[in-house]
């Protein structure tokens, strides 16, 4: 397992490393992509806009399972560099413990207050009943959810990134089989919809732990111990990667209430589509980040400053390229994206315009998540919590409280790029400081 991450890498062995974790990400953030398009298809844009009003509940979960995700990813990583394999081992059996709990905590919170949430996200009486529907079946599974995410990121750590891959595209086309079959065959509309995303998570779920129970010669489960500094370090480290999560469920409150009040419930179908459409070309980042944190904790564990630069260099180096591939690609592919989705006469123009500008900020966020990604790698939470907050919630909640008033519902399509933008500018005093200018602070150093 070590082996893996303690070479001298190349930008193609480094892309090739991380490119199992991008995939896998890319098909995770198709599980709720795939939900939408057959929703829209054939329920409707109102179940569509019913599924973007009660999704933020499930972020929260999925956000807290990020955080002991990618911040205990760097300390078992961490561990793991120091050669020390048994502590390795106690975090993770720690990490997962702990999150099955939480988890048992979000099911019963969900199912008991189902209806005050959905009216709380601002469901109307007409979207009311597809929103309980579709959140008292992902409720149930949240579990699942929860565990997913923290295998994402445990078995590329433990040397195994293809198989973690394997998992996620498995359960990608379970999911997308089940949408056909119990929405476009049987009818049974949202409710569907969130069946399959459910049977889809508890793949990955249910094999990672039989995974970690029998992987006696690598990363496996030991007999739980408590470690408070660890538990609470991994807290600290992934707070980025929850307040970004956080955040985005917050967000996503926010561009429903504008939409509904400028465009009504078509608005708010269209922010949908647009918000697929961030969640699935940021994933291809988030993804990026996951891939190479492993490295980058293995080396600052090992202190192999020379190769921690290397990694550095070249990571930066893809993702200024890849950006501006991606900005293309979004631009070029924006009708046949939006068509996907819906053909609705009210919702589609609504979509189209908005995705031409909300993709500019693909430009400026790839270097603003992997820059996140990589200072939690370092163990550096704070400086990692202050680019996601930054860029996930204080810029984009003030961007879209005042763009609107000004310049209407283009407004809050351009709310995101100009966030990217500002963000841009802090990363890049982070990167000076750490990564740049000499001194103590200086991780290269």
């Amino acid at each position: 397992m070590s082996s893996s991450l303690n070479q001298r890498f190349t930008p193609w062995s480094l892309l090739k490393f991380a490119a199992p974790s991008i995939i896998m990400m890319m098909f995770m953030s198709l599980y709720t992509i795939v939900d939408g398009i057959f929703v829209s298809r054939f329920v409707g844009s109102n179940a569509l806009s019913s599924i973007n009003i009660v999704f933020p509940i499930i972020n929260v979960a999925i956000a807290v399972a990020t955080m002991l995700a990618t911040g205990g990813n760097a300390i078992i990583s961490r561990y793991l560099g120091e050669n020390r394999p048994e502590k390795a081992n106690a975090c993770l059996t720690q990490f997962v413990c702990v999150t099955i709990g939480l988890s048992i905590v979000f099911l019963a919170f969900i199912l008991t207050f189902t209806t005050p949430l959905s009216r709380f996200l601002g469901a109307s009486d007409i979207l009311l009943s597809d929103c309980n529907t579709y959140l008292r079946i992902l409720g149930l599974f949240v579990p699942a959810c929860m565990l997913q995410a923290l295998f994402q990121s445990y078995l590329v750590t433990a040397g195994h990134p293809n198989f973690g891959l394997a998992l996620t595209i498995g359960a990608g086309i379970c999911n997308a089989v089940l949408d056909y079959v119990l929405i476009a065959v049987c009818g049974f509309g949202v409710a569907g919809a969130a069946i399959a995303t459910c049977i889809g998570q508890c793949i990955p779920a249910v094999v990672g732990l039989i995974f970690f129970l029998l992987n006696k010669n690598g990363l496996h489960f030991t007999k739980f111990s408590f470690h408070k500094r660890e538990l609470l370090q991994a807290c600290y480290n992934g707070s980025s990667e929850m307040v970004s999560q956080l955040s985005m469920a917050i967000v996503t409150v926010l561009f429903n209430i504008v939409l509904m009040r400028i465009a009504g419930e078509h608005g708010v179908a269209a922010i949908t589509i647009l918000l697929y459409g961030e969640f699935l070309f940021n994933s291809f980042y988030l993804g990026f980040s996951i891939g190479i944190a492993p490295i980058v904790g293995f080396q600052y564990g090992a202190q192999d400053k020379v190769q921690l630069k290397r990694v550095y260099r070249i990571a930066f180096a893809f993702v200024m390229i890849s950006s501006v591939i991606l900005l293309g690609a979004a631009e070029g592919l924006s009708r046949p994206i939006i068509t996907i989705f819906t053909d609705d006469p009210e919702t589609f123009p609504l979509a189209l315009t908005g995705f031409r500008l909300f993709s500019i900020g693909f430009l400026f966020s790839g270097f603003n998540i992997t820059s996140s990604g990589f200072f939690t790698a370092l163990s550096n939470g704070r400086v990692s919590a202050i680019l996601s907050f930054c860029r996930t919630f204080i810029f984009t909640t003030i961007c879209l409280i005042v763009l609107p008033h000004f310049l209407g519902i283009n407004g809050a399509w351009i709310a995101v790029p100009i966030a990217e933008v500002f963000t841009l500018l802090v990363s890049l005093y982070m990167h000076q400081k750490y990564f740049i200018r000499s001194g103590k602070q200086n991780y290269f150093a």
